[in-house]
């Protein structure tokens, strides 16, 4: 991600620039980070397990894809995870409507360029979001998904799961994701 304006600037300033802007940023620390394309295996993955979420989501709950700008309220982080899952009433930061704060399930495709952000501060900052409770990590050179759980003391559990005959069991959502299907023939893996 490449850096924007030089100078720190307010929320206030980015959400006025971004909302006139062509390309998306992300914004954090007082600067914006303008989103580079993904690589083909990035876009299909991102797409499919949206599909596969959205076809599994219990009433009351919604699959948002990457268009979708999240406000991470004590961090100032403006982000577009790759997917997410609100459940009950949409809670939007300011008048415009454009912005949600209140994500339950947020869904990064790891990229070489931000792998290390995503598992670290990103990661970091959404879990000072009250409603975050699942986190999915998923790995575009190989059949690879972490799958953080925050539990009722409120740590957090990883579990792995790996190959075609992977299973993520989302038991919050009721949702099983197979690797199988989200890794299906037409992705150039390792």
């Amino acid at each position: 991600m490449a850096s924007l304006p030089d100078a720190p600037l307010t929320e206030e300033q980015y959400l006025r620039i971004e909302r006139e802007a062509e390309c998306k940023s992300e914004f954090h620390d007082g600067r914006m980070y303008a989103m580079s394309g993904g690589s083909p295996n990035h876009s299909v993955l991102g797409n499919r397990i949206g599909a596969l979420l959205d076809r599994q989501m219990p009433s009351g709950c919604r699959t948002f894809n990457s268009e979708l700008r999240i406000r991470v309220a004590p961090t100032g982080l403006y982000t577009y995870p790759d997917c997410s899952v609100i459940c009950g009433d949409l809670q939007y930061f300011g008048e415009q409507r454009d912005v949600v704060t209140n994500p339950m399930l947020i869904v990064e495709v790891l990229s070489p360029s931000t792998e290390a952000y995503d598992r670290g501060k990103k990661f970091e900052s959404y879990r000072t979001i009250e409603s975050f409770r699942e986190y999915l990590l998923i790995h575009q050179d190989r059949r690879h998904v972490e799958h953080y759980s925050r539990q009722d003391d409120g740590s957090w559990v990883l579990r792995e799961h790996s190959g075609v005959e992977g299973l993520v069991s989302i038991v919050r959502l009721g949702v099983q994701i197979s690797l199988g299907e989200l890794y299906a023939p037409a992705l150039d893996l390792e």
